[in-house]
């Protein structure tokens, strides 16, 4: 194969929202039905490379995932995207019709409720349109991301992120206003988290089907909408307030209603494991111990937890404790950086 013409790589990480994203009031444009706010970790990141082919060939977009190729829908999501990009009109020249060799590698578990697609499209956002020559504002990589995956806005940006859910009224507004930017804190909060994997393996239905389920059989979304709004607003005053308690309240209360608001929808949309259940357990008595930590989960299984830096040794090691005397396996994550994107 000839050299390519041009590539660029980008990394970006997982964010794990405290104030829950879930459902959409614009499939196309993935516009969400409300504003989010995220915490982007250190731990799980996706690197990607995008290489474009020379001028005349056949166009194609090819990807692989850790050394495998995609096919199938993965593949067209990816071709999509490229396609997404390579025939905006601030595509100079004969870009457009060059093809793009993609490859990612993940260290997120694929498809497994740790946030795969929001590390994924954020990092194909900023490598495909440096590749093809954009020189995109965060703010512009951020709504750009969001058409790949709804999550993907944030992980754009690094520590807090709040997502505007954009202008409710027209899809056109609502698609330029529809952008994530950073929260944020107060110098003094130093925040956490510990991830509990109870099964890395992909879900039982996938979130975008799930999420289309719920806004559209689920009789508590609309209480959802409502409040999430509310959350999000508290959040943001927690975080500057530096009151850790507070958002972590608020991350509970928010993971608790997603997934309630879910489980009404019919058939019901179930995610909660036993397994998660007894996770929530021990957070619960890790609080009533003394020890501030918070759960959030997302379309999975798998726990999340928010605490202080200074407590994450031990609220890992009470959770690394199954209550039938077995091992889980816990990860431990800071906050994390926004996308890096290398151009060549």
């Amino acid at each position: 194969m000839t050299a390519p013409l041009a590539a660029a790589t980008a990394t970006a990480h997982a964010n794990i929202a405290l104030v829950k994203y879930w459902g959409k009031r614009d499939a196309d444009l993935m516009l969400p039905a409300t504003s989010s706010l995220s915490l982007t970790l250190s731990t799980f990141d996706t690197t990607t490379r995008v290489e474009l082919a020379p001028a005349g060939g056949s166009g194609e977009v090819t990807a692989t995932l850790d050394g495998a190729p995609l096919t199938g829908p993965a593949l067209a999501k990816v071709q999509r995207f490229v396609d997404l990009v390579r025939t905006r009109d601030d595509v100079e020249g004969d870009l457009a019709g060059r093809g793009a060799r993609v490859t990612s590698v993940n260290t997120v578990p694929t498809g497994a409720g740790l946030a795969s697609s929001a590390s994924g499209f954020a990092a194909l956002a900023g490598a495909t349109a440096a590749a093809y020559g954009l020189d995109l504002a965060p703010r512009d990589l951020s709504r750009l991301a969001r058409r790949g995956s709804g999550s993907a806005s944030r992980s754009v940006h690094g520590g807090f992120v709040v997502w505007h859910a954009g202008d409710l009224a027209d899809p056109v507004r609502g698609d330029l206003t529809s952008f994530a930017e950073p929260v944020p804190a107060a110098a003094d909060l130093d925040v956490a988290m510990a991830v509990v994997v109870l099964d890395a393996g992909p879900k039982s239905i996938g979130s975008r089907e799930a999420m289309a389920r719920t806004v559209a059989t689920s009789p508590y979304f609309p209480a959802w909408v409502e409040h999430t709004e509310v959350d999000v607003a508290q959040a943001r005053d927690a975080i500057a307030a530096g009151d850790l308690a507070q958002l972590g309240e608020i991350a509970e209360a928010s993971a608790m209603r997603m997934h309630a608001t879910m489980l009404a929808a019919r058939p019901a949309v179930r995610y909660l494991a036993p397994a998660s259940l007894g996770v929530l357990d021990a957070v619960a008595g890790l609080r009533a111990s003394g020890t501030g930590a918070w759960a959030t989960m997302d379309a999975g299984p798998n726990v999340k937890v928010l605490c202080a830096r200074v407590d994450l040794d031990a609220v890992v090691a009470a959770l690394e404790v199954g209550g039938d005397g077995g091992r889980r396996r816990v990860l431990r994550a800071l906050p994390g950086p926004g996308l890096a994107v290398t151009r060549g």
